[in-house]
């Protein structure tokens, strides 16, 4: 299906490019349409194309090392998928599927080589978007890499959680307690003393009272508190998992080398004997 140049005009990769050169390639592009659950490509195709997502949803997604499925992106209209692949001229590492009725523009590297020779300008706006988008990513990886769940936790906080963490943090002290008991005791005390005339006397209704409001109000503020500690602690366990799995995988891989390096070891060591051996023998 033939291609609008409008449409290219929505895709960041072909932002810069001017009227002429987006014809050229809306004429040798196609436009295709996928329907719910269909498969764009899949991990090992060879085709080598890459996808602009002009309506509806697309999952991208790769297998990890524990097998299993981990959606590395979701383009919005507009974005390309599977792009590293078709510039690399490589079997793709990712699956993609269309979870809706999907319209997508096709590209291949044909298509890309006929309009940079026609407009061989276009190529430098080509990479002057592909700089922004790698730029872009370094960032994205290097905020990921030196996150801290504290300082994520910290940052997303809101006032409300924040003042439910400094009751708890005061509630739980021994501070709270004794400053706690001494007020009780005065309370008790004054109110004994002034006998008939005390605003509440013997058995202190009025302090019940208060206190079983105090428990109604601080109960539901320190759940509030645990809650976001565990989610800490659920942040912490996710990182260490991951520091361990991929300690694991270092640790196979040096393994292997290890493995192989010994085995080198010994068929240089059985050519040596058998060198020897043979030189050894009388002529």
């Amino acid at each position: 299906m033939a291609c609008d140049p409008s449409e290219l005009k929505a895709v960041p990769l072909f932002a810069l490019l001017d009227d002429d050169e987006r014809a050229v390639l809306a004429s040798q592009v196609d436009l295709r349409v996928f329907a719910p659950r269909q498969r764009i490509y899949k991990a090992g195709d060879a085709a080598g194309r890459a996808y602009v997502l002009v309506s509806g949803r697309v999952s991208v997604s790769t297998i990890d090392e524990d097998d299993q499925e981990v959606v590395v992106h979701e383009p919005s209209p507009g974005e390309l998928f599977g792009l590293a692949s078709m510039l690399e001229g490589s079997p793709h590492h990712t699956e993609a599927v269309a979870l809706e009725q999907t319209t997508c523009i096709e590209i291949d590297r044909p298509d890309i080589a006929t309009l940079l020779e026609r407009k061989p300008q276009a190529g430098m706006d080509m990479l002057t978007v592909v700089a922004k988008q790698f730029h872009a990513a370094q960032q994205l990886i290097r905020a990921r890499a030196s996150r801290h769940p504290n300082e994520v936790i910290e940052t997303e906080a809101t006032v409300g959680e924040r003042v439910a963490d400094k009751v708890a943090h005061f509630g739980g002290s021994w501070t709270f307690i004794i400053l706690f008991g001494v007020v009780l005791v005065a309370y008790a005390t004054v109110n004994v003393g002034l006998g008939n005339t005390a605003w509440d006397p013997y058995p202190f209704i009025l302090l019940n009272l208060l206190l079983s409001m105090l428990a109604a109000i601080q109960a539901p503020v320190i759940m509030m508190s645990q809650n976001r500690q565990d989610t800490k602690d659920r942040l912490r366990s996710e990182l260490d998992f991951d520091v361990n799995r991929r300690a694991a995988a270092d640790i196979q891989g040096l393994a292997r080398r290890l493995n192989s390096l010994c085995e080198r070891v010994g068929d240089m060591q059985e050519t040596l004997e058998k060198r020897a051996a043979a030189g050894s023998q009388p002529s």
